[in-house]
Formats: C-alpha cells, sequence, structure tokens
C-alpha cells in the first residue's frame, strides 16, 4: 500500500511540474525572429512595437517579456493586451480603447455643464480609459463637497457607438447641502461657546442665515477656523494656545454636520519688559524707544509683537540704516504670568531687489501695480516694506488674491519679488430705497468703477431723490497725478434741499470741485481743494422770517469761489470700523477771490476709539466750527445748522438761533458751533451673525455768534446735553438704526427729537 502512494505522489508531481517547465522553456529558449501586432486598427503596428523592450534578434527573456507587457498597459491607449510565443514569433494581441466622441451632463443645477468640463481631463477625441474616468468623478465630486453637498453622487455611463467611439455621460444626483447643525468647542474656560463661535468663519445654519454660504461645510474653511481661534486668543494674552483638533462628524444621512474644536487655552499673560538690543554702531535704545508702543502690564497681544517690529524697521530706515534684521525674542516667565519682549536690532544680509515680476493681470496695468511698491529694482531688500507693499496692493480693492514672494536671483545677493494677482470686478451698479430722519424717504441710483480702463483711476456717477434733500454728483479721481504720489479729483454736483420745517426756505445748489491731497508722513495728508456753486433760494414761505425773506433779496443767484485747506492725521487701525486709535483732521476755507461772499471758515475734528473689553469700545468724536465774514455779514446759506446726527435728541437745526416770531420759528443758522459724542459700544449677547450691536451715549454742544442788531433773533450760548441709548442692525437689506435721546441740558426754543430712524437699502 506504501508503494501505491508513493508511485501515485510520483505522478502527480510530474504532472504539476511538467507545463511549468514546457512554459518557462518556450519561453526563454531561442530568439524572437519576428513579431507580429494583431488587432491594431487606429494605432499603427510600428507603434505598438516602440513599445516594446524586445526586438526581431533579441533572445526570449521572460523578464524582458513582462515589462513589455507592463508597458504597452501603461500607454492608456489599450483595453487589453496578452504576448504569447508562436514557434520563433512573438504575437502581440492588442485590444484598442475606444475614442470619445461627446461628454455631458445630466442633473446639475448646482454647477454649469462649462463648470464642470473645467474640472474634467478628459476630451472629445481623446482615449478613453476607466482609470481617467475615476478621476474626473473624484474631481467633481471634490467642487460639490466644498460647496457643501456630501450626498452627491456621480454616476458615469457609456454609450458604444460605431468604429470604436463612446459617449460619456456623467449621471449626476446633487443630493441636498450637507448644513452645519451644530458648532461646540471642548476645553475653552474663559470665553463662552457662543463667543467662540462668533469667532469663527463657519456658522451653524439657521433660518436667518438664508444668504450665508458659511452654513455649508467646507474643509478648507475648517482649517481657517483653526488659525482665526489661535490669533483671537494669542491676541488677548493666551501664548500659549493652541487648538489640539478641529473635527467634523457627517450624519448617517450626509446632510448634516457636527464641528467640534478641542482647544487647549494655556495661562493668560502680560506684558514684561520691554527691551530693545541696537546692535548697529551709533544706534542708541533712546532712539527707538517710541517706536515699540506696547505698556509693560497690559495684556500680551502677538499682534503689538508684530507693530513693533514694523515701527522699529521703519524708525531704522529714517536713520540711514538699510540693511536690518529685527528678531523679538519672547521670554516667558511661568510664575508670573508676564511675557518679555527683547527686540534684537541686528544688521542684515546685503541683498538687493534684481527685479519686480507682475503676473496674474489681465486688465490693470503693470504701472498701477509697481507704483504702490515702496520697493523698486536696486534697492536694498526690506521684508517690511515688501509687507506694506502687499498692505497697499490690498487696499486698492482690485485683487481677489495677491500673492508677494522673494525668490533668489541671478546671485546670491539678489532678490526677485513675485508678484501674482488675481483680479476682480471692480465695477458696480446700485440701487437703494430707505428712509432717515434728516433726509425722510430717499432713493438712490449709482454707477461706479474703481478700476477705470486699468488704471486706477475711479468714475462714479449717483442720484439720490429724497423728501428733503436731493442731488446728483459725478465724480472722477486719478490716485497717481502726473505720476506723483498725488491724488487729484473733480466733482460736478447739484444738491436741492428744503428746508420748509426748519427754515421755511428751499435752495438749489450747483458747483464743481477739484482737490490734490497727498501724504506727508505715513499717516499726515494735506489736501488743497477749490470750489466753485452757485446757489438760489427758493420758494420761501410767506411766513418765513423777515431775516431770511432779506437774504433771498440779497442771494437770489449767489456765487462763491472758495480754496480749501485740510491736514489730517489718522492712526486708527481701521477707517471703515475703527476699534483702536485716533484721528485729527484741520479744515480752513477761504472765498473772496471772486464771487459774491468774502468769508473764512476753520473747523477742527477729532475721533477717538479704545477697546475697553472685547467688544466694548469706547468712542470720543469732537468737532468744532467758526466762519467770519470779510467786510460782510455772514450769509444764511454758508452758516451752520446744529443738531440731528451730531446731538441727538435735538432736531435737525434745532440747536442754534432761531426768529421765534416767524410761524415757523425758523432756524436761522450760526457763526461757531461745538459739539462731541461720547459713546460705548457693546454686544447684546446675541449671535454675532445677526450683527447686531447697542451703544450707550451722551452728546452736548451748543452754536451762535449771529450779532445784527434785530431784537426777533433769539439765542443763548449755553451747553445743551443729551442721553441715550441706540441700536445697530446690519441687515441683509441694509444698515438699520435708532436712536432714544433725552436733553437733559437745553433751551426752551430749541427744537428736540427723541426718537432718530435710519433705514437703508443697497442692492
Amino acid at each position: 500500500m506504501r508503494r501505491f502512494f508513493r508511485i501515485w505522489a510520483l505522478g502527480l508531481s510530474v504532472l504539476l511540474i511538467a507545463p511549468q517547465i514546457n512554459t518557462a522553456s518556450a519561453q526563454s529558449g531561442g530568439v524572437v525572429r519576428n513579431i507580429i501586432v494583431e488587432g491594431a486598427k487606429r494605432v499603427d503596428a510600428a507603434t505598438v512595437k516602440s513599445y516594446l523592450l524586445l526586438r526581431s534578434g533579441d533572445p526570449f527573456d521572460p523578464v524582458r517579456i513582462d515589462r513589455s507587457l507592463k508597458s504597452l498597459f501603461a500607454t492608456g491607449i489599450f483595453a487589453d493586451v496578452s504576448l504569447q510565443r508562436s514557434g520563433d514569433d512573438l504575437v502581440v494581441s492588442i485590444v484598442e480603447n475606444p475614442l470619445i466622441n461627446r461628454i455631458a451632463f445630466e442633473g446639475n443645477d448646482k454647477f454649469t455643464d462649462d463648470a464642470l468640463n473645467d474640472e474634467v481631463n478628459l476630451a472629445p477625441r481623446a482615449i478613453y480609459t476607466r482609470t481617467k474616468v475615476q478621476k474626473d468623478v473624484k474631481r467633481m465630486l471634490t467642487i460639490y463637497r466644498q460647496s457643501g453637498r456630501f450626498a452627491a453622487v456621480i454616476e458615469p455611463k457609456l454609450i458604444k457607438l460605431e468604429q470604436n467611439r463612446v459617449d460619456i455621460v456623467f449621471e449626476i444626483n446633487e443630493g441636498k447641502p450637507s448644513n452645519i447643525q451644530n458648532i461646540r468647542v471642548v476645553g475653552n474656560k474663559h470665553f463662552k461657546d457662543s463667543r467662540l463661535r462668533e469667532i469663527v468663519r463657519t456658522q451653524e445654519t439657521r433660518w436667518w442665515r438664508f444668504l450665508s454660504s458659511d452654513t455649508n461645510y467646507d474643509p478648507d474653511r475648517l482649517t481657517l477656523d483653526r488659525e482665526l481661534l489661535r490669533r483671537f486668543y494669542l491676541k488677548n494674552g493666551y501664548a500659549d494656545f493652541r487648538v489640539v483638533s478641529g473635527l467634523a462628524e457627517l450624519t448617517a444621512d450626509k446632510r448634516s454636520f457636527f464641528i467640534t474644536f478641542t482647544v487647549d487655552e494655556g495661562d493668560r499673560y502680560k506684558f514684561g519688559k520691554i527691551e530693545i538690543d541696537a546692535r548697529l554702531r551709533d544706534l542708541k535704545e533712546a532712539q527707538l524707544r517710541n517706536s515699540v508702543e506696547i505698556e509693560t502690564g497690559n495684556w500680551y497681544d502677538s499682534t503689538r509683537v508684530d507693530q513693533g517690529v514694523e515701527g522699529l524697521t521703519k524708525k531704522v530706515g529714517t536713520l540711514g540704516y538699510a540693511f536690518v534684521k529685527i528678531r523679538p525674542r519672547i521670554t516667558r516667565d511661568q510664575k508670573t504670568k508676564t511675557i518679555s519682549i527683547k527686540y534684537e536690532v541686528n544688521e542684515g544680509p546685503r541683498v538687493f531687489v534684481e527685479r519686480i515680476d507682475i503676473s496674474g493681470n489681465v486688465r490693470t496695468l503693470d504701472k498701477v501695480i509697481r507704483r504702490e511698491f515702496q520697493l523698486v529694482e536696486g534697492d536694498g531688500f526690506n521684508s517690511s516694506k515688501m509687507r506694506r507693499s502687499r498692505k497697499r496692493l490690498q487696499n486698492l480693492n482690485f485683487f481677489e488674491n495677491i500673492s508677494v514672494d522673494q525668490v533668489l536671483g541671478s546671485a546670491p545677493d539678489k532678490n526677485v519679488i513675485k508678484v501674482k494677482v488675481e483680479e476682480k470686478s471692480t465695477g458696480s451698479v446700485s440701487f437703494g430705497a430707505g428712509y432717515s430722519s434728516t433726509n425722510g424717504p430717499l432713493a438712490d441710483v449709482g454707477l461706479q468703477e474703481n478700476n477705470f480702463l486699468g488704471r486706477g483711476q475711479l468714475v462714479k456717477f449717483n442720484m439720490t431723490i429724497a423728501a428733503e434733500k436731493s442731488q446728483v454728483d459725478l465724480s472722477f479721481r486719478e490716485p497717481y497725478f502726473l505720476g506723483r504720489e498725488i491724488v487729484a479729483g473733480a466733482d460736478i454736483f447739484r444738491v436741492r434741499t428744503d428746508r420748509q420745517n426748519t427754515s421755511s426756505v428751499d435752495t438749489d445748489k450747483i458747483g464743481t470741485r477739484a482737490s490734490f491731497s497727498y501724504p506727508i508722513l505715513d499717516d499726515l495728508t494735506q489736501q488743497w481743494g477749490y470750489n466753485l456753486n452757485r446757489t438760489k433760494i427758493t420758494d420761501v414761505s410767506s411766513t418765513a422770517s423777515a431775516l431770511i425773506q432779506a437774504a433771498q433779496d440779497a442771494n437770489k443767484n449767489r456765487l462763491v469761489s472758495e480754496i480749501t485747506h485740510a491736514l489730517s492725521y489718522d492712526r486708527r487701525d481701521n477707517r471703515v470700523n475703527p476699534i483702536d486709535g485716533y484721528s485729527v483732521s484741520l479744515n480752513t476755507g477761504f472765498a473772496g477771490l471772486g464771487g459774491d461772499s468774502s468769508f473764512v471758515r476753520n473747523g477742527i475734528k477729532g475721533k477717538f476709539y479704545y477697546p475697553i473689553a472685547d467688544q466694548w469700545v469706547f468712542s470720543l468724536l469732537s468737532s468744532a466750527s467758526y466762519i467770519v465774514g470779510l467786510g460782510e455779514d455772514v450769509s444764511f446759506l454758508d452758516r451752520y445748522f446744529l443738531g440731528g446726527s451730531k446731538i441727538r435728541g435735538f432736531d435737525t437745526a434745532g440747536i442754534g438761533p432761531r426768529d421765534l416770531t416767524s410761524t415757523n420759528q425758523d432756524a436761522l443758522g450760526s457763526d461757531w458751533t461745538y459739539s462731541a459724542q461720547v459713546q460705548v459700544d457693546f454686544p447684546l449677547g446675541l449671535p454675532d451673525s445677526f450683527r447686531v450691536n447697542g451703544r450707550l451715549f451722551t452728546d452736548f454742544g451748543s452754536a451762535g455768534g449771529i450779532t445784527p442788531a434785530d431784537s426777533r433773533i433769539t439765542q443763548k450760548n449755553s451747553i445743551r446735553a443729551t442721553a441715550g441709548i441706540g441700536f445697530q442692525w446690519v441687515s441683509p437689506f441694509g444698515p438699520i438704526g435708532i436712536d432714544f435721546a433725552i436733553p437733559y441740558l437745553k433751551e426752551d426754543f430749541d427744537e428736540t427729537e427723541s426718537v432718530r430712524f435710519n433705514f437703508g437699502a443697497r442692492l
């Protein structure tokens, strides 16, 4: 029995090994005499042979045959390939992939066919492969997911045609947007979840956010949110803060996401000792001290540290040191919870700007971009100036994206600055409607182009029609007049004002303005201007003040020729929505070189902002004006009218001299005014996306100065003051504001207004 099993096992082994021996000998023995290509229709046989690693006369090598097979598949031209030996011939059998005849999309509403075509690499007359189709499906799903549609499904369908051609149809089920159901923060102790949700860009889905796309999940936006949280904590003293993780969990139905940020706040620090280590010859710390605006004992703020580097770089440059490198050394003291800063001022490497390369600007001229740079070819490279140049480009508001990078030039001491921009639309058409306590119901239309013909010029047309004030204005601004940093502007305007409720009169003014402004220092600007206007007094009520009726007789068609001058010093952190800093402006006007009036007017305005707590901002806005006639009394048309938005709680023109004997107790205007507004803006505890804030304020001021010998004029120079509360909502339809104010210092003849309401919508 054992002998039988041995014989049976030996026979089975021979049967298994024999085919392998035959195959190996068949593939490896002999020399290739001919290479025969079978199945080629569209592809030439010579092309097929060119991909082989074997030629006629080469030995049959199994390794080279296997590599030849992989080489043919790698071309993507063939759906199937086989290599077989037939005697001394190598037979290559191929099945060609079809050609694409047409690509179509079905079921897409969110994205147009053109948008999807941009994501697809396949194209008509290209060779079809399954791998390429799968990659195109993946790319299209990516853009759907970036738009928040994670439930999207794309199924490619093949329609076979004659001559080995196919149509590809992508059947798309876009699904519903995958919205953000909930955002929560884990590990936060000093700030509530609601406050941190206001910091991040991603927002929870709520009915009032129907106009926002931030309620859709976007992984790139989630990365931005992590950075926004980091900046917020670093700005508020938490130098050890880190975002441990930011996770997005998709529900089973793929319609909603739950976002969880896990954070480690760490300790809160204050600024400790601030030092400047000046290591340049003849440079002293005392010369640089005022360039760092950091006070010991204040809460640590990383942005202040960066501003210190900027200030030192600028100051050292003005002292004649071209190549500097400033590095802040930060030292934490865990016991005292302070951070000391030592700015090391060293000599930097001598690197020069070889050239500035600009790309991406299709419409904007190169010179518009170059003139914003504070570096030119041949200058010593300065990273601070490069950062400021980038900021100046951003302030143009011509570009969607801006990148400014430095790369090595033709030599080690030369750099090339690469500027890449992505342009955006700079023109706008606006239509508006609203109501204000000053002008009543209003409607406006505007046309504006901020980058006219790609030259950086501004052209603007605006027309406003309101119950009490209507105007038409055509403006032009050239930001670099005569190739210098001079802003030149010109305006043509017409303003019709209904003053029946305040002074029983209407006015009609038509004129033109020209101005030139230029920087003296980084924050100091000077402006010169010229105004020429003609004003008519019309529709004087028969019951109007005798003084106003006399003004009509004297100023039926009055021409004013005025030269103006202004100095402005602005240190605010943001000119649109400031929360820190101050600004001061001085204004002077002189009329008398031609025209029918001679006077000098002067004014001063000051604004101060200070953040007293998170989202709490203290502000002080003040102004004072004075006008004096040169050899004549000041005209009613040139006087100041105080009240309304400057001193809330009083009607427009509600403060100042009046003629109480007239039926309407007409306001006559003032030769001087002063006013101030002390205000605290604060959050109301609502989500930041509501964009609703409250404010507490007190306004005060006075007006007067008319001195004709007329007993009918009633005026008192006493101070007036009000106190109140207000609310501001930046709604999807425009800003809506309401103020409630009560005068606690006033005169009996003043006109008061307890509620002031403003609503405006712009489309």
